[in-house]
């Protein structure tokens, strides 16, 4: 049973959910728990990564196998490590593009900005 192990900040919206079972085969879906989550959500920028990925290596390796896939959006030394290293372990590293919409209104006397993400579809990374 093909898994999707969740390194994002946010949750599955559903049209990411249907894409992920429909079209990548995914039957099961892994958040990283609480105290994972707030580190990838807010990884301190002072010092080195190395440690901190580590953990979250950890994470994947009790969690994942060979044939899953894990979703990897954040912070960019953290997104680019764990998607090297699943790369080389077997597990298909994918993100999320979207479609942004912008408007813009006039409420009240004052201009109101609006941005829109839509999911689009799961993209691989890949070593070119």
């Amino acid at each position: 049973m093909k898994k999707m192990l969740l390194l994002f900040s946010h949750s599955l919206t559903p049209e990411q959910k249907y894409e992920a079972e429909n079209n990548l085969s995914a039957k099961e879906f892994l958040s990283l728990p609480y105290d994972l989550q707030s580190l990838w959500s807010q990884v301190p920028p002072e010092g080195e990564i190395n440690d901190t990925v580590r953990l979250f290596i950890e994470w994947i390796n009790n969690h994942g196998e060979k044939g899953d896939i894990a979703l990897i959006q954040g912070e960019f030394g953290m997104t680019f490590a764990i998607a090297d290293w699943c790369l080389r372990h077997g597990i298909t590293p994918v993100y999320s593009t979207t479609r942004r919409e912008y408007e813009q209104t006039e409420e009240k006397g004052r201009i109101v900005n609006r941005h829109v993400f839509k999911h689009v579809r799961f993209r691989e990374y890949r070593r070119l």
